[in-house]
């Protein structure tokens, strides 16, 4: 409503207009003022006022922590008026080892775990700049950026640090903004400033170049990213998947069982979380093999969760399965978003690396313009200097007969041809000045100053020399800071063989007749001599006895008939592990089966991927009633974990074995089955 002539106005305005203008706004404040991290420095605006705050307070390393609280204060009152929780927490993340690769906080006190706990309240703890800040802010009082109002135009503030760390390749960042959201992985130091060096030396670099020499994220947790078709993808793309695996290992425990203990878990993972969720599985009963879970990490030993292993269990399939259905493994999706020139875009590792080393050019040339100003003026000074020692008889009888000092200074300025500033240093030079020492060092350090000016005049003149400046502070910071990986990388495909897991060794596989199976190390099943009483080959119930026992590898499938005509697979290293004297598991407790089903026949496969195989092998099977049917194994070479209908079983019917012939053996086979009985029949299968 508007004024006009005494009149009050009314403008019509459309409600979806107005809100699209307003809406459109909002998320640009978000995206440029809170959400998204700037491509040079790689902070956003909270980040970046909290450092800038501590330094003003005089947080530098080495100086005693300040109360957080009191930086909090700081960082609200003068530059980020946001909630004091929201700069609170933003403060917390930069000091946590576990969350940023490379601290720029050093906390003192509660500041939270990796098992989510969260930090005290600012009241309690304290905080100071980390050492490696220190590089985020060097030169920062050489003009070398750009400084802006604060919120009520009172101060100001940097509009970007002058930062000789690519930070956003090495500490990642994340942030979700309006229609928009970006994470981004962190990288090792070392390898980021090799990588950048190596653009510096050859910007028409290939991606995949860079990312040979990068080689993959670096978690601050550690872990093992498994595949790096993902890494590749995001390098070259900005958008990527990748899978990481929880370092575990297994060891035997003084009384023999098996134990799986995790030393490093994947990036952002609660480790609270992961214990509570691994032991609800266990209750559940969808995870079995698992007897007892239990933290015992502390800050000696560091991360140690130990997962002890039930004696009839096999720990490598345990940990598969932790892995398939917990938290072990997990996979972080890389969306390098970040704000260029303020507008956000999608960014290439090589977008990455080019857009800080034009940042670092303009720092770095800003800065040899500020320092050729300030030698040029200082050699401007010193220069009068060594004409008042010249003539300092004159000079000192200038002053002692003037008036005033602008007097003087009018003399002087006179007298030798000296400019204001000139003049003025010399009224106001010390005594001590007048020594034969003082002026042999102004004559040093004015040709020291020429030296300097000739210096600074070249680098401004060569983009060559400049980029090799920022080369050897690359090198230096790499020197200082640089360490070794925590994450290690797999080269192989994101979804990981179990095969891997087990050497391809030779084992007995006993199946009693009510249902129990083993596999036992052939070496326990020793050659005897001439004479030998034999050795008991494993422990059954009074009622029950031993029906299958086979030699077969790790690595073998076997194919499972049933009674109802189902097949099912089951891989040899899935079998539970046992001595000679123990009883096994019950096959209901290993596969699907239904209760009122019953395995019939075991056929042993030594593989379902060689295709020659299994084109000239075939599955013959046979009923009660005298059905008969064969199959090429080629059908069963992809398996189902809830099995396959192998044949149709008739009401009052059942299947009572099945056999493995190859093709030579199926014609003479048909012929003698022709005039066979069904006893006869299974004689021959």
């Amino acid at each position: 409503m508007l004024e006009e002539e005494g009149r009050a106005k009314i403008i019509s305005i459309s409600v979806e207009d107005e809100m699209k203008s307003a809406y459109i706004d909002y998320s640009m404040s978000v995206i440029v003022s809170r959400a998204l991290p700037d491509v040079r420095d790689g902070l956003k605006p909270v980040q970046r006022r909290i450092l800038f705050g501590m330094e003003g307070l005089g947080l530098a390393p080495g100086k005693p922590h300040k109360k957080s609280a009191r930086i909090v204060g700081e960082v609200m009152g003068k530059y980020h008026p946001h909630g004091d929780s929201s700069v609170y927490f933003a403060m917390v993340r930069l000091a946590q080892n576990w969350v940023m690769r490379y601290t720029f906080v050093d906390g003192q006190g509660n500041f939270g775990s990796v098992d989510g706990d969260s930090p005290a309240a600012m009241r309690y703890t304290e905080a100071r700049l980390s050492k490696i800040s220190d590089e985020m802010m060097a030169d920062m009082d050489k003009e070398t950026v750009d400084f802006v109002n604060n919120f009520d135009d009172s101060l100001q503030e940097p509009s970007v640090l002058p930062t000789k760390i690519p930070n956003l390749i090495v500490n990642g960042a994340n942030g979700i903004a309006v229609g928009m959201a970006t994470n981004m992985a962190p990288h090792n130091l070392a390898q980021t400033i090799d990588a950048t060096v190596a653009y510096i030396d050859n910007p028409e670099i290939e991606v995949d170049e860079l990312g040979k020499i990068i080689q993959a994220p670096d978690f601050p947790t550690g872990g093992i990213i498994y595949g790096i078709d993902g890494v590749r993808e995001a390098y070259a793309t900005g958008h990527g998947r990748v899978v990481i695996r929880s370092k575990t290992e297994i060891e035997t425990s003084e009384r023999g069982h098996e134990r799986i203990v995790v030393t490093e878990i994947p990036y952002m993972v609660n480790k609270a979380e992961l214990i509570k969720h691994i032991a609800n599985l266990v209750t559940d009963k969808k995870i079995e093999g698992i007897s007892n879970v239990n933290d015992e990490s502390d800050r000696r030993v560091g991360m140690r969760i130990v997962i002890d292993i039930k004696r009839d269990a096999v720990a490598n399939v345990v940990l598969n399965k932790l892995f398939k259905y917990t938290e072990l493994q997990s996979s972080f999706s890389i969306n390098n978003i970040a704000l260029v020139k303020g507008r956000p875009m999608v960014l290439n590792l090589k977008d990455l690396i080019h857009y800080f080393v034009e940042h670092r050019l303009d720092v770095v040339t800003r800065r040899t313009e500020f320092e050729l100003r300030k030698a040029e003026e200082r050699a401007h000074i010193v220069q009068g200097l060594i004409i008042a020692s010249d003539n300092i008889d004159e000079v000192i009888q200038i002053i002692k007969s003037s008036d005033n000092p602008t007097e003087a200074k009018e003399r002087l300025m006179q007298r030798f041809s000296l400019s204001e500033i000139q003049a003025s240093a010399i009224v106001e030079m010390r005594l001590r000045q007048l020594t034969g020492l003082e002026q042999e060092k102004l004559r040093a350090e004015y040709e020291e100053l020429m030296k300097r000016i000739e210096y600074l005049k070249e680098l401004l003149a060569s983009v060559e020399m400049r980029m090799q400046v920022i080369k050897d502070e690359l090198l230096e910071i790499k020197e200082k800071y640089g360490d070794e990986r925590k994450t290690e990388v797999v080269y192989a495909s994101e979804d990981m063989n179990p095969e891997d897991f087990y050497a391809n060794e030779e084992v007995v596989i006993t199946i009693s007749h009510l249902g129990y199976m083993k596999r036992t190390s052939l070496s326990e099943f020793k050659s005897q001599n001439r004479g030998g009483v034999g050795s008991k080959g494993t422990a059954t119930r009074d009622e029950d006895f031993v029906e299958h026992m086979f030699v077969a590898t790790m690595h073998n499938t076997l194919l499972l008939f049933t009674k109802l005509g189902k097949c099912y697979w089951l891989k040899v290293y899935e079998i539970p592990e046992g001595t000679k004297t123990s009883k096994g598991r019950h096959i209901q407790n290993i596969i699907n089966i239904d209760k009122d089903d019953e395995v019939k026949a075991y056929l042993n496969v030594k593989s379902l991927k060689d295709v020659d195989y299994i084109n000239r092998t075939y599955v013959v099977m046979c009923t009660r009633n005298g059905v008969f049917k064969k199959t090429l194994l080629e059908e069963y070479s992809r398996p189902r974990q809830n099995g396959v209908n192998a044949i149709n079983v008739r009401e009052g019917d059942m299947l009572l074995t099945a056999s493995l012939i190859e093709d030579v053996e199926v014609a003479h086979l048909c012929r003698n089955i022709a005039a066979c009985s069904v006893d006869e029949t299974l004689r021959l299968l």
